[in-house]
């Protein structure tokens, strides 16, 4: 057989010969305006940013780092960089800047490109990081700044005559670092032109998010956020229409965007997607969203409420489950047709499952001795997951037992059950999972609970100390607007789907839950504010 290497070459060379009107949707900072650009204008600006990097001395394997928000200008870089053998690497804005910088430095990024409504965020950063040159994008159309260099004039300075470098499938294409944690700090993960290649195959499968050429995506997951999962790669492969919000994340702007645009795939976090549900429910309206509108919820697990509310809009939301190791979802629920058959109750309790593996993925659940756990669907155990989109290693660090097994798998530091289909349960991570009395409870499927009373918009729980039974879960609640119930209440809404022993002791009312840059809820801040009130009586402010 003929052997050719996969690299984005071969994507962004197919968007240019099969999809080249295919278009780009941006909304940038006036959200009356959407700016639309072609496949074609995509292959000519990447391959023009490929030459001018190159003609600045850019060298194979050197990172070149983006800060920016989703749009038409980071989908060059998204190409642009890799094809001129460098590796793309997404600096996350919403991080601290000390995080932020350690990061560029950690990454030795050469050059960076930056939205110019980000350079107020980069002069935070001063003079701790070193770009060789810092190209600015300008998205409100204003003069690039002293002391900068127009990201337009970078692309002018490009030849027509661009050759493509000699590419190894196995060469770096990009880079992300995961989330830091108190006890350390972020990891960088690179990822191969192969590894993002057999990605999006994943992705356009049918079982998986099944993406084609009529589709038209909304990645809610933001470009500086593990390749928004890889997806707006994908969306070229298949040649789909790309809808880019930028910055407008408000979630009264998503929804029209989803309706205007005739969005028929989305992905995003549970918080997003609650978000989008509450404001259906609440304007009471017809939407004309587009025949065929599937949703994809990864980051946590979704409440099987969430699946039940969209259910009633007629929007299928389906969860997936993925981490920046593992370059996108590499697990998603899809339903065997024997399982569509089941009462109400069973049948959405499968729909709320986490999946199981993509094609060329392996899963399993292992014990603590490292033994698999029984496919029984209760015996919880941590996830470990192996295949050629998965990390082997984190970038400028060797392989340690807490990250990786003997045998090559990936420890998640999830908890999961595996049921006799082969369907995965996310049930918490091992950092949250709440060890009470020697039996564990898992915060998540409280909080699911929870989040099913009709008072209820949001909810977090938490492993608190406690003398007698070392630790007990503690929820924290928010209600939505005007919505009056006691944790009494909760706690009767929730008992009969748990032993008594389950039952959080406190229920502690909050107007809001602490957020991540990826919308995950920061329990490790709930934690902080638990101890301060164990310390002074109080909740803290």
């Amino acid at each position: 057989m003929m052997n050719g290497p996969l690299s984005l070459v071969h994507v962004l060379e197919r968007a240019r010969r099969y999809f080249p009107n295919s278009i780009i949707a941006s909304r940038l900072p006036d959200r009356s305006f959407l700016h639309r650009c072609s496949y074609a204008d995509l292959y000519r600006r990447s391959r023009a940013l490929a030459s001018a990097l190159t003609r600045r001395g850019l060298k194979k394997g050197e990172a070149v780092a983006t800060l920016m928000g989703s749009h038409y200008a980071h989908m060059e870089a998204y190409f642009g960089i890799p094809i001129a053998g460098a590796v793309v690497h997404t600096l996350n804005p919403r991080l601290h800047v000390d995080e932020t910088a350690y990061i560029a430095n950690h990454a030795e990024d050469r050059f960076l490109i930056v939205d110019d409504t980000l350079l107020p965020l980069l002069e935070q950063i001063g003079n701790r990081v070193h770009f060789e040159a810092i190209f600015v994008f300008s998205l409100n159309g204003y003069p690039i700044p002293p002391g900068y260099e127009d990201y337009e004039d970078l692309l002018a300075s490009g030849g027509s005559d661009f050759t493509y470098p000699v590419i190894d499938e196995n060469d770096a294409a990009a880079m992300s670092y995961t989330s830091g944690t108190s006890t350390g700090r972020p990891s960088g993960i690179v990822f191969s032109h192969r590894s993002i290649v057999l990605t999006c195959l994943g992705i356009l499968a049918a079982d998986s998010l099944g993406v084609v050429c009529a589709d038209v995506v909304m990645p809610l997951v933001p470009m500086f956020h593990v390749l928004s999962w890889t997806l707006p790669y994908a969306a070229v492969m298949a040649g789909s229409k790309l809808v880019l919000p930028t910055g407008h994340w408000e979630t009264e702007h998503l929804v029209e965007l989803l309706e205007i645009e005739k969005v028929t795939l989305g992905t995003g976090v549970p918080t997003v997607w609650l978000a989008v549900l509450q404001l259906l429910e609440r304007k009471k309206r017809n939407y004309k969203f587009a025949s065929g509108l599937r949703l994809f919820v990864g980051g946590a697990a979704a409440p099987e409420a969430m699946i039940r509310g969209f259910d009633r809009q007629g929007i299928p939301l389906i969860p997936a489950w993925g981490m920046t190791e593992t370059s996108s979802n590499i697990v998603v629920c899809r339903l065997k047709p024997h399982l569509h058959k089941l009462p109400e109750e069973q049948y959405y309790a499968a729909r709320a499952r986490t999946g199981f593996a993509v094609p060329l993925s392996d899963v399993r659940i292992a014990a603590e001795n490292g033994d698999e756990v029984p496919a029984d669907g209760a015996t919880m155990g941590e996830l470990q997951v192996r295949g050629p989109c998965v990390a082997a290693s984190y970038f400028k660090k060797e392989p340690d037992p807490d990250s990786f097994t003997s045998d090559g798998w990936l420890r998640t530091g999830d908890v999961a059950t595996i049921d006799g289909e082969g369907y995965i349960k996310i049930c918490d991570r091992i950092r949250d999972l709440i060890k009470s009395g020697g039996e564990f409870i898992s915060s998540v499927e409280l909080e699911n609970a929870i989040m099913g009373h009709p008072a209820v918009a949001e909810a977090a729980v938490i492993a608190v100390p406690d003398p007698k039974w070392s630790e007990r879960p503690r929820a924290f609640v928010v209600l939505k607007p005007g919505a009056v119930v006691c944790g009494e209440d909760i706690a009767r809404f929730i008992a009969p789907k748990f032993a008594k022993w389950w039952l959080p002791d406190e229920y502690v009312f909050v107007e809001s839950l602490p957020k991540g840059s990826s919308g995950k809820c920061l329990k490790r801040v709930l934690r902080e504010q638990a101890a301060r009130r164990g310390q002074s009586g109080h909740l803290p402010s």
